[in-house]
């Protein structure tokens, strides 16, 4: 369950009164297993209840605000070419500086080598 968040009946995901998709909505599952599971419980031998308590939410519960929804369809701001280019400049510096020293002869070493043979 997520922490800090309010109940809502999510109606615009809802089937039937958003009760399923607002309970989904809140503990962070899908909302198709909330439904699967309150059928389930139906069937299991909690025929009454688990209506009454369905209709107990609904009726006592509030609808979710329409500023809501934006908030969650809003996705998160893509970078441009130039920001991802700033970003790998100090990597391809970095890079550049590694294959020189690796392909760059050092004749000093070479003379060690040599007198060791």
């Amino acid at each position: 369950m997520r922490s800090g968040r309010t109940f809502y009946l999510d109606r615009r995901n809802g089937k039937v009164m958003g009760v399923c998709a607002g309970i989904a909505d809140f503990t962070g599952w899908d909302a198709t297993l909330v439904r699967i599971g309150l059928v389930l419980v139906t069937l299991m031998g909690a025929f009454p209840w688990t209506f009454l308590a369905y209709g107990v939410v609904a009726w006592v519960a509030k609808s979710k605000p329409e500023g809501r929804y934006e908030a969650d369809a809003i996705s998160p701001r893509r970078s441009s070419a130039r920001e991802a280019r700033d970003a790998m400049r100090d990597i391809d510096r970095r890079m550049a500086e590694v294959e020189s020293f690796v392909t760059h002869p050092n004749a000093s070493l070479a003379r060690e080598i040599d007198s060791l043979r």
